[in-house]
């Protein structure tokens, strides 16, 4: 068991949540439900299976929740851009997320090959 917030992916994955959550804020709000629901759910997925995982016992383990944080990384991602395409952000708050998802998904690569390796020694 190790502590997430010493983990540079769970710091990256935070900035994500928060940033998220600040352009999601001027949707509108007839999305409220839908893709402001959707990408904030998928965001806060990342940072919480970080957390998991590291409150696992084993690396199995936390490798299974990191790959979990990936796959939720890719479908923020996917919101992101189809926030982008129907003019829900603009281009300011689209740059800043994409870069902060670039950020988070290089960081958290980073750690699941490190854990993948550390399997196989």
């Amino acid at each position: 068991m190790q502590d997430h917030r010493e983990l540079i992916a769970f710091q990256k994955a935070n900035e994500f949540v928060k940033a998220v959550y600040l352009a999601t804020k001027y949707f509108p709000k007839e999305e409220q439900f839908g893709l402001t629901s959707q990408l904030r759910r998928a965001a806060v997925s990342v940072a919480a299976n970080i957390v998991e995982g590291c409150g696992r016992n084993g690396q199995k383990e936390l490798l299974n929740f990191l790959n979990i944080a990936f796959g939720s990384l890719r479908e923020s991602g996917y919101y992101v851009e189809l926030a982008l395409s129907l003019d829900y952000l603009h281009e300011q708050n689209h740059t800043k997320l994409h870069i902060l998802y670039q950020d988070t998904s290089r960081a958290l690569l980073g750690l699941i090959r490190s854990v993948q390796k550390s399997l196989s020694s």
